[in-house]
């Protein structure tokens, strides 16, 4: 799947230029040091600690969980080894997620301990010599789990002309941010250090323990009748108490698997542009026209007469956290009555949508602490991540960014295990594109072609004039046009 100037794949799709590979890593000093670090009073903010609960939880029932997130690039030239190690740990000591980790005493108890000298982190790069992809993947793959300090690694691959660098990272520390933030910040360091310049001076970083205690001083401010809380309860409310499943079958998910990947196009660049067209027509924008069309694909495959969706928001809010690298990411519940029209469900996905943005902030664990009867979130509960470069000036910076430094092949690979939840994901660039991350079963891929077949043909409709109305099923709408 192709977003702007990044490619998203799973790590099975990697195909680097053969060469040399070297990997950093923690020296036996600095690990040392890490054992040493006492606990901290700061808590994990609450996405991390879903993903620590769900890896713990994922784990003691013998299943793999997806959790690195891992970005690549190719750079002009042979790798200077010390400039690159330079970069690394000065990176590793600017931002503050890197100094801290995790034990998870039982489900409810996690505890965070905190490296008080940053200057203690010290990565060592390790030569390994030619490797065979498959070798290469197995090492990226072995990235210590977020329960261990250095669930990260970088390396390069040298080839004769050009060299791949590699970040692998677990979640816990980093989210999409890095792509336009960190992979810049290590090649602007990088460029100035191999042409005899002095490390380039870079903004401050902001703290991401910070944030956590921001969060946490935020949501313990909430009750109950908090108008946030009762927004969240009434979505939850209408999904068994919890957030919404994928619609449609997933095979037997007690049998351990891998997880699996299926893109499509949605829509041509000129369909694109009608989509967008019709959309304002409505009264919405393309992310609202792009609910109402899955709710109807939805209640086009299992007559639902609501879509319940989730959609990923960035949390940060201060300056300094634009620069600071770690996981800040909330959720945005979208309701969409399937009305009698793309128009009238586009609107309302619109208005959901906008009428929630600051739910983002409240994390659902909170309600649930709030609300007993709610629950927490299940493994493999369905959302819509939806990247679209006209709401944000990263991508055009980040264009301009490979070019003026000679990085091409940028990309951002999942890991291949089974992702939590079931993602779709919307790209929204010259053409229209959909990915879905899934458990790696007949049944779920099944599923999942229906549902994106689905979606294609009502985006379709909507793009060429027509106006999809409510279905009463899949043998319905696959008579429609353009199915």
């Amino acid at each position: 799947m192709l977003l702007g100037p990044v490619d998203v794949a799973t790590i099975g799709e990697w195909e680097p230029s053969q060469g040399k590979l070297v990997s950093w890593r923690p020296t036996p000093a600095t690990s040392a040091k890490v054992r040493e670090a006492p606990v901290s009073v700061v808590p994990p903010s609450y996405i991390q600690a879903r993903h620590l609960r769900n890896f713990s939880d994922q784990a003691a029932r013998g299943r793999d969980h997806s959790r690195l997130f891992i970005a690549t690039c190719e750079i002009l030239g042979q790798c200077d080894i010390r400039a690159m190690t330079y970069v690394i740990n000065a990176h590793l000591r600017r931002h503050n997620t890197y100094r801290n980790w995790f034990e998870c005493q039982d489900s409810e108890h996690i505890v965070r301990h905190t490296i008080g000298d940053p200057t203690d982190i010290e990565f060592a790069p390790t030569e390994l010599g030619v490797i065979t992809i498959e070798d290469l993947r197995a090492e990226i793959l072995a990235t210590p789990d977020p329960l261990q300090w250095d669930c990260f690694r970088f390396g390069i691959i040298q080839s004769a002309d050009r060299f791949t660098f590699y970040a692998s990272i677990d979640h816990l520390h980093v989210d999409g941010q890095f792509i336009g933030v960190g992979l810049v910040e290590f090649q602007t360091m990088y460029a100035a250090l191999v042409i005899g310049g002095r490390p380039t001076p870079l903004p401050e970083a902001g703290s991401y323990d910070d944030y956590a205690v921001r969060q946490r001083e935020y949501t313990s401010s909430l009750t109950r009748d908090s108008r946030e809380v009762r927004a969240w309860k009434e979505f939850a409310e209408r999904n068994n108490g919890s957030f919404p499943e994928f619609p449609l079958p997933l095979g037997d998910l007690s049998v351990p698997c891998s997880g699996d990947m299926l893109t499509v196009t949605l829509m041509d660049p000129q369909q694109t542009q009608r989509f967008e067209s019709a959309c304002v027509a409505a009264g919405a924008r393309f992310i609202g026209g792009m609910f109402a069309c899955v709710g109807l694909a939805v209640h086009a495959l299992t007559g639902a007469d609501t879509y319940f969706g989730l959609t990923p928001k960035d949390t940060r809010r201060i300056p300094e956290e634009l620069t600071t690298q770690g996981w800040f990411t909330g959720l945005i519940p979208v309701t969409v009555p399937i009305a009698a029209s793309f128009n009238d469900a586009a609107l309302a996905a619109q208005t959901s949508f906008d009428s929630g943005t600051d739910l983002a902030e409240v994390p659902f664990e909170r309600v649930v602490e709030l609300v007993p009867s709610m629950s927490r979130p299940q493994p493999f509960f369905s959302m819509l991540n939806f990247f679209d470069p006209s709401l944000s000036g990263a991508f055009p910076l980040l264009a301009n960014f490979l070019e003026q430094y000679h990085v091409s092949n940028l990309a951002i690979y999942t890991d291949g295990r089974v992702t939590y939840p079931v993602t779709t994901l919307v790209g929204r660039f010259d053409e229209t594109v959909a990915t879905v991350l899934f458990p790696k079963n007949p049944v779920a891929r099944e599923s999942v072609t229906q549902y994106l077949e689905a979606i294609e043909c009502v985006c379709v409709r909507v793009a060429d004039g027509g106006t999809p109305s409510r279905m009463r099923n899949a043998a319905e709408l696959s008579k429609q046009p353009g199915y």
